[in-house]
């Protein structure tokens, strides 16, 4: 067992010098970032494959699905927290604010092809949020972890007070989380494929877009909480 406290040693690095060729990455969290995807991504590169669970009900159909149908040319807005997230956390805002955005989404879009299976837990129910590194030479746990963003790795300040994860990497715990998440995995009860709607949400990323239509979701993004809470206080 090890602890990480994401000053002195990052949950990233960790992760980086833990995965070797041809293991197998299972992550349960809030959101995924495609700038978590840029950070680890040449370890991402060597994997076999991962499995990701939304913990909470993401991208559903009437939200994701059928509204990229009908703007197939424009940038899709998230509506929920956990979807917003998919192109950074409100404290990945320097990194948005590079304008490599649609770049990185290209390259994630391209790798979650080839290597990654999304689902999303159907109806909310609590679920434990952890990654799981299983390989030939050994298995590997990190918990908790809220989503998988640079804040969490440990590459961007976040708001929270302390950030400790601690990893397991004893053989018989590391197996009981797995074998958790396995279960949970394999359930079509508790959860729902969200693959193909993801790669049609990340494709609204790097699709042709007017400059007044990229500036428009910069914008929105640096400011939505803003716009948000004003929209509130009007209807009140």
């Amino acid at each position: 067992m090890k602890l990480i406290d994401n000053i002195n040693t990052l949950l990233g690095d960790d992760i980086k010098a833990t995965i070797q060729p041809k293991d197998k990455l299972k992550i349960a969290a809030s959101c995924f970032s495609i700038y978590a995807f840029e950070a680890l991504k040449h370890e991402l590169e060597t994997i076999a494959s991962l499995e990701f669970i939304f913990t909470a009900p993401t991208f559903a159909p009437n939200e994701v699905a059928d509204h990229l149908r009908k703007e197939r040319r424009e940038f899709y807005i998230p509506k929920t927290e956990h979807e917003r997230s998919f192109y950074g956390s409100e404290f990945e805002i320097q990194l948005k604010n590079k304008l490599t955005q649609r770049a990185i989404a290209k390259e994630c879009a391209e790798w979650m092809r080839r290597k990654a299976t999304f689902r999303s837990n159907r109806d909310g129910a609590p679920m434990q949020q952890f990654a799981a590194i299983e390989g030939k030479a050994g298995n590997s746990v990190y918990m908790p972890l809220h989503g998988f963003t640079v804040v969490d790795l440990g590459y961007q300040q976040g708001n929270a007070v302390s950030n400790i994860v601690t990893k397991f990497d004893e053989p018989a715990n590391a197996r009981m989380l797995i074998n958790v998440f396995d279960q949970i995995w394999s359930d079509p009860q508790k959860l729902d494929d969200v693959t193909e709607r993801l790669r049609e949400h990340i494709a609204s990323v790097y699709q042709e877009n007017s400059p007044e239509r990229i500036y428009f979701l910069m914008f929105y993004n640096i400011f939505n909480e803003f716009l948000e809470d004003h929209i509130h206080l009007l209807q009140m």
